[in-house]
């Protein structure tokens, strides 16, 4: 993301190890074509084109989708095999509201400070907040079109909300646990595993909590458990894994709901593990409760 909008949360809450710069770099380089075109054209200080204490680079692989640890609910079955075919960025955080404010200009949050989540953000907000920080860069917008017949452009370079499947992959970051921090074994009071990893109802004081303070997973990425709900691209279908595609999957071509995911501060554990997904109207607010964070395809 944008220097100007995020530094401030970058340099506070994430210090990279210099292992974990290195697998990145290993990664990059791995999925680079041996054509110079297709390299990254303008690399910054640390050699990536893109800041690597704002966004952290996802590798393409494969894992199983859905309740592998048979804790959950219905429509996160059947578990299925799934492959990410192309590496992807996505935000290391939650987008604040001080990054919200820096691209748009207001803050429609019920809990106000700058490195506090936004959250009362419909969908449709999120999705105009991409293609506005796209546009602000230097980057082709990846969404045309209004209402239910927004449309998004998955080969532009601009920022996006992640399909369900791509943000599953990347919180799971190669886990097979309720949470990347390992399994659940309170589904309704305080839970270990959890407690490391993210705000939920025992522990965030019914509030959210500025972005990074948690345990973060092996890719780097913090609070894809609780503080708050994610957005996703999908449309919501609760029987949609039956017949999902194995590759790339990106929901049902219609619907009346789009995928939220990660649960929230208010949530218990149970509804914030991995696999667990729920559905909202995308023109709806939801108090305190609703945020996002972006990535690229890269």
């Amino acid at each position: 993301m944008h220097r100007s909008s995020m530094q401030r949360v970058a340099s506070i809450r994430y210090s990279a190890d210099v292992g974990f710069v290195v697998i990145c770099a290993i990664l990059m380089l791995a999925t680079c074509s041996d054509n110079e075109d297709d390299s990254p054209v303008t690399p910054n200080g640390n050699g990536h084109d893109y800041d690597t204490t704002m966004m952290a680079l996802i590798p393409a692989g494969g894992f199983r989708m859905g309740d592998i640890t048979s804790k959950g609910y219905f429509d996160e079955k059947p578990v299925h095999d799934v492959s990410i075919t192309r590496p992807f960025l996505m935000a290391r955080t939650e987008v604040t509201q001080e990054q919200y404010e820096a691209v748009i200009g207001g803050n429609p949050s019920q809990f106000k400070d700058a490195d506090l989540p936004v959250e009362r953000v419909t969908w449709y907000e999120a999705v105009e907040f991409c293609n506005e920080l796209s546009r602000q860069e230097g980057l082709d917008p990846c969404y045309s079109g209004s209402g239910s017949s927004i449309v998004c452009d998955f080969t532009a370079n601009g920022y996006r909300l992640p399909t369900e499947a791509e943000w599953e992959y990347a919180c799971r970051a190669g886990t097979e646990t309720d949470f990347y921090t390992g399994n659940m074994t309170s589904p309704t009071g305080v839970d270990p595993a959890l407690d490391r990893a993210g705000w939920y109802y025992e522990n965030s004081g019914s509030s959210t909590h500025p972005v990074g303070e948690k345990e973060h997973n092996a890719f780097g990425l913090y609070d894809m458990h609780g503080n708050v709900m994610e957005w996703c691209w999908d449309w919501y279908g609760n029987d949609y894994y039956a017949s999902s595609p194995a590759e790339d999957p990106r929901g049902p071509t219609t619907g009346n709901y789009r995928v939220v995911r990660g649960g929230s501060w208010y949530d218990d554990a149970r509804s914030c593990r991995s696999a667990y997904r729920i559905h909202r109207n995308p023109g709806h607010r939801v108090y305190g409760l609703l945020g996002f964070r972006v990535v690229r395809t890269y």
